[in-house]
């Protein structure tokens, strides 16, 4: 590479990443703005909409998460979003796993009826869930919401897993049978060891829907306590409509905790990917 071509290689390289970097403030800025102005007192938001705090008050997220009970909505979001992540899971992993290794009489029939589910929204079979809910006692309770969200998140969790453990050599199932181990072994011990990168990207892909739902909370839960930070939030907007570095201290809660989680998962996507290209 001539000395004229690697000093356009470097004038491309830097025009590249200035763009990047411009988009990526544009991006970040009303995220910013909220953040800081949730430091702020509602006397210097007025005089002045986007300005550096004079002090990082903590008052606005004190009142938020106490006296608007905020706090309440968020630890019943984790609850709901935690408990339904881990129960489709669990019932993910086995059947992504038969799908993906075994061949048996009407696996595609089974696969179809998955990607079915992926397609269609539960939002569609909304009444005949309310009623059935409401006969088995689910209306106004946490498990309903969970055993919903984790419904909606198999069909995914199922199609990228499968995908996953199609995609390993047999023989390592092969030595795994050689060396006496039992199916159960060898899925738990041997093959989902080697998907860890799929499931962070299953994770990032189902945390998302379901932490920020609205529509299902507001139609089964019943109960001011028992609301999560969707529907807890637009509560809190209506009732705190004028002041407005709470809001931006709400704002901030209900969002930080999947925008770290998008950024720590990603990282071990990364990392996982890295790892099986190098070996």
């Amino acid at each position: 590479m001539t000395r004229s071509t690697r000093s356009v290689h470097r004038r491309a390289s830097a025009g590249v990443y200035l763009v990047l970097i411009a988009v990526s403030l544009l991006a970040l800025f009303p995220m910013l703005a909220v953040l800081l102005g949730s430091f702020r007192s509602d006397a210097d938001i007025i005089r002045d909409p986007i300005g550096w705090p004079t002090s990082f008050n903590m008052d606005n997220y004190i009142a938020a998460w106490g006296d608007a009970s905020l706090g309440l909505y968020f630890l019943n979001s984790v609850g709901i979003t935690v408990a339904a992540l881990v129960l489709a899971t669990a019932l993910a992993l086995p059947a992504a796993y038969a799908l993906g290794r075994w061949v048996f009489p009407g696996r595609d029939v089974v696969m179809a009826g998955f990607l079915i589910g992926l397609m269609v929204p539960l939002k569609i079979g909304i009444v005949p869930l309310n009623q059935a809910f409401d006969r088995l006692g689910l209306i106004d309770t946490h498990l309903g919401l969970v055993l919903v969200y984790a419904v909606g998140c198999i069909p995914m969790t199922i199609l990228v897993l499968s995908t996953f453990y199609r995609q390993l050599p047999n023989s390592l199932e092969e030595a795994a049978v050689l060396d006496g181990a039992t199916s159960g072994r060898i899925f738990f011990s041997v093959m989902t060891p080697l998907v860890r990168p799929a499931l962070a990207a299953v994770l990032v892909l189902n945390v998302g829907p379901v932490w920020n739902d609205f529509f299902m909370p507001l139609v089964l839960l019943r109960s001011d306590e028992k609301y999560t930070i969707p529907v807890g939030i637009t509560k809190f907007f209506g009732e705190h409509s004028a002041e407005r570095g709470l809001l931006y201290a709400g704002i901030i809660i209900a969002v930080l905790p999947v925008a770290i989680f998008f950024a720590l998962a990603m990282k071990q996507i990364v990392g996982g990917l890295t790892a099986g290209i190098e070996k």
